[in-house]
């Protein structure tokens, strides 16, 4: 069976950056910010039960707790889309 290749985050995490080759990375010019577009996913506000202790450990985090919260939500659910 066919493996996908493994990458060997330590060693790249040790390069020094003047050792990478970006030569097959295109330049990021005006003509492609000219062309970008701002993607931001609609949210709906909702009313969701949350036991006490969880909620008051996300808030512990500090600022941005429930974009956390969305984040680990939108994490679960990519990973149960991807089993089916």
């Amino acid at each position: 069976m066919d493996q996908a290749p493994k990458t060997d985050w330590k060693r790249l995490a040790e390069m020094d950056d003047d050792t990478i080759d970006i030569s097959d990375i295109s330049e990021l010019d005006d003509e492609f910010f000219q062309n970008a577009e701002l993607r931001v996913p609609a949210k709906q506000p909702v009313t969701l039960r949350i036991d006490e202790d969880v909620l008051v450990w996300f808030k512990a985090q500090g600022r941005g707790y429930q974009t956390r919260i969305n984040k680990l939500l939108r994490h679960y659910m990519e990973s149960q889309v991807t089993k089916r």
